[in-house]
């Protein structure tokens, strides 16, 4: 059975929210095993036995959260030079523009073994339904392509 882990970080709850739906929404294909983690109890080993991962994170200060760049701090290099390559999508929940933090992440993202398979979701402001929606929809794709092999 292949595997989707969620990374989060958040503070204020809003990232917390959005990475609930896009787990909710993951949680509907019974052939995807789907695991939510924050990203300070999250490390290597719950990655390596992932096949993809969502990381959920918040903007702050224009950049990403400093509880979501510990992790990628802690698993970077453990990472490198292994045989498998990860697919991944990218939740940045923005008080302002998000574009900052957007940027951050696919930029650390592109020097793990990791692609994007999804377009990443800007969320700014508080999560309306359409957000969470759109995270739904995100988590539910994500794990149906894991399950089908397409990623």
């Amino acid at each position: 059975m292949r595997e989707l882990l969620i990374v989060y970080h958040s503070q204020s709850g809003s990232t917390a929210r959005l990475a609930r739906e896009v787990f909710e929404g993951a949680s509907t294909e019974p052939q995807c095993r789907t695991r939510l983690l924050p990203a300070l109890e999250a490390g290597v080993p719950d990655v390596r036995r992932a096949q993809g991962v969502v990381f959920c994170t918040p903007e702050n200060f224009g950049y990403i959260s400093g509880g979501m760049k510990d992790f990628l701090d802690r698993t970077f290099y453990a990472l490198q030079g292994g045989q498998q390559s990860w697919s991944c999508a990218i939740l940045v929940s923005a008080g302002n523009d998000g574009s900052g933090a957007l940027r951050q992440m696919q930029r650390i993202l592109r020097g793990y073994p990791m692609r994007e398979v999804a377009e990443a979701l800007l969320i700014r402001g508080v999560p309306d339904e359409d957000a969470l929606l759109r995270a739904r929809e995100t988590g539910a794709a994500l794990a149906a392509g894991l399950a089908m092999g397409i990623f």
